[in-house]
């Protein structure tokens, strides 16, 4: 197995061989939705220690005070990004998964300067409460991802509205906020009917993303790169997931491209905030 700078150092090289030194073209082919309903696997390998980045020292962890959702006027119920004509984007991640891998996606993140949104699982929450703290404590912001990942979509209307408020009452129970965004599960995009009843539980808005990682298809770490920097632009939201080492491995090359295009990760309400 490589050792950590081998691994940085073989994915630089992927990407130079694909055309890619400074990270380009889209892979083809990006699929809606945020997975399949399978759990995330596990990694094929464990993920390595990495030595902190010395390019940008990230800010100091702090203990967040739980924020409730916001609605920003001029945003319809179903937001997919933010305005184009800034130097921001926010990476979004589905809460599920090995902790040790969510923990090690964090670390880069904050390593990296970014500010993350984690639309967390109700049940990853129950077995993993101290994830909420977690996630909070860094400076991140936390949000909803229905109580059992199911298809929403497909779902009568006492069903979908038990998934959404049953993962915002364990949000409550944990940190006294229902969180400050919903996504639905299993899609890109909500119905009316789930947009309607997220507004009824207390989400003024729905959060879909316009950039899709595919990281949940465990790809390699350079396609993951390739799936987001092909298509990013200022204002983007992009999907991620927990629970694969993919994903960590190719936070660190992820986060310097950003910087080299003028790009800073912020969490999705500081991409909404004038």
């Amino acid at each position: 197995m490589l050792s950590h700078p081998g691994r940085r150092a073989a994915l630089r090289a992927a990407l130079r061989a694909a055309g890619l030194g400074v990270v380009g073209a889209a892979a083809a082919g990006l699929t809606a939705g945020c997975g399949p309903g399978r759990p995330a696997a596990g990694p094929s390998s464990p993920p390595s220690s990495r030595p902190p980045g010395p390019a940008r020292p990230a800010k100091p962890a702090q203990a967040a005070a739980p924020a409730a959702p916001r609605r920003f006027a001029g945003q319809p119920v179903e937001i997919g990004h933010g305005p184009r004509d800034g130097g921001r984007v926010a990476l979004t991640f589905h809460g599920n998964g090995e902790p040790a891998l969510a923990r090690a996606a964090l670390a880069e993140a904050e390593k990296g300067g970014a500010r993350v949104t984690v639309l967390a699982i109700g049940s990853w929450l129950d077995a993993h409460p101290d994830m909420a703290r977690r996630i909070l404590d860094g400076g991140h912001e936390l949000g909803n991802h229905t109580q059992r990942h199911l298809a929403i979509n497909d779902m009568s209307e006492a069903e979908a509205y038990a998934e959404i408020t049953g993962c915002a009452q364990r949000l409550k129970r944990l940190t006294g906020s229902i969180g400050t965004w919903f996504r639905p599960s299993q899609t890109q995009y909500a119905t009316p009917l789930v947009q309607k009843l997220a507004q009824r539980a207390g989400y003024p808005h729905v959060l879909s993303y316009d950039v899709d990682s595919l990281d949940f298809t465990s790809p390699g770490a350079a396609a993951v790169i390739r799936n987001v920097t092909g298509t990013i632009r200022p204002g983007s939201v992009v999907s991620l997931h927990f629970g694969y080492a993919d994903t960590v491995d190719a936070m660190p090359p992820l986060l310097e491209e950003l910087a080299r295009r003028k790009l800073r990760a912020v969490t999705t309400t500081e991409l909404l905030t004038p």
